[in-house]
């Protein structure tokens, strides 16, 4: 059988009043027998001076009823209403946006212990939801400043009527690819907003993921061709899992996307994947420039990039994408790197 424990709070309270009830049945007790100790005493007493007797006795009463109604109101003064208006006030401060508000529970307020400490808890939570906010913010303002600014600064040099025909060209790429740049951005932000927000809900259904990796690795046939990168695979054919194919599609084109982002001219890619009864491992291995532990422990951070000199061809979105995908399919992922050596991602989907 279980044992229900009393509370310490409550313990508090319940001593308080049975103290308080054993103190007045004590005086009221004392009241009665002088009344009573009296008449004893004196057996001869007239009916005046019973009533003399019974008047000190009433008015002994009406002290002790004044005294413990005075003490109630400066009980609750204390225990009640004076707890309830520092909740009042924080709750007013929190509303209006002060979530450094914090509550300190004392002795005298035993009842109130608990939600005192819940609202500390809740400004807690909510004073690290407003600084994610604010640095989401920043993040995003400081990401679209810089392909805002290429783009200003090449549609004015554009105006240059003497401009040649091939600084025309190039300014014109480049203004197409900051254009391409910030797209990318606005449309990560959505995505991740949307997934973070569980409106965007998978589509699970069986297909061919062996496939789907050979699709997404051919997608960058170029990029690998010309950074000479040296391709190599092992995968199991007729790989069939259970999840939304457009999503993990993101999934493989971000983490091969960083692969041959950081591999320098000569390197080489390795892509698996293996399956057993229950999982499909998909791993990627990359001879890069590698990453530090600190590094590797915040990647999939928003808008941090760990390394800042590829930073004009990412936004430090995608491996965020990544980890919320992952989650919300019930897989894991996990990156293991060795600076100036390179990384590998390992990413492990339910087959079903």
């Amino acid at each position: 059988m279980k044992k229900t424990l009393i509370p310490k709070n409550m313990r508090v309270v319940i001593i308080s009043y049975i103290i308080f009830f054993a103190l007045f049945a004590f005086i009221l007790s004392c009241s009665f027998l002088l009344f009573f100790s009296k008449l004893t005493l004196d057996t001869q007493m007239t009916h005046e001076q019973i009533g003399a007797a019974a008047t000190v006795t009433f008015f002994n009463m009406l002290f002790v009823a004044a005294f413990f109604t005075l003490f109630d109101i400066i009980r609750r003064k204390i225990t009640i209403e004076r707890p309830i208006k520092q909740i009042t006030s924080a709750l007013n401060k929190i509303t209006s946006g002060d979530f450094e508000v914090r509550l300190k529970a004392t002795a005298t307020a035993p009842n109130f212990a608990e939600i005192m400490e819940t609202i500390n808890t809740m400004t807690q939570e909510l004073s690290g939801v407003e600084t994610l906010r604010n640095d989401f913010i920043s993040n995003v303002s400081h990401e679209m400043k810089t392909p805002l600014a290429v783009i200003g600064n090449y549609a004015t040099l554009l105006q240059d009527p003497d401009l040649s025909e091939e600084k025309r060209i190039e300014y014109s790429k480049n203004i197409a690819q900051s254009s391409g740049h910030l797209a990318e951005l606005i449309t990560n932000i959505l995505k991740l907003n949307k997934l973070e927000n569980q409106q965007i809900f998978p589509k699970a259904k069986p297909y061919n993921v062996s496939e789907q990796l050979c699709e997404c690795l051919l997608g960058f046939e170029k990029t690998w061709e010309d950074k000479s990168i040296e391709i190599s695979t092992e995968l199991e054919e007729d790989v069939f899992i259970n999840a939304d194919s457009e999503l993990l599609a993101l999934v493989w084109n971000n983490i091969l996307s960083n692969a041959f982002k950081f591999t320098d001219n000569g390197g080489s890619v390795f892509v698996s994947l293996k399956a057993d009864k229950n999982t499909a491992i998909v791993t990627v291995t990359d001879t890069g420039c590698g990453m530090t532990a600190e590094t590797g422990s915040r990647i999939f951070e928003k808008f941090y990039q760990g390394d800042t000199s590829h930073a004009t061809q990412g936004n430090g979105l995608g491996l965020t994408l990544v980890k919320r995908i992952i989650d919300i399919t019930n897989g894991e992922i996990s990156v293991n790197s060795i600076l100036n050596e390179g990384s590998t991602f390992t990413v492990k989907i339910p087959m079903s």
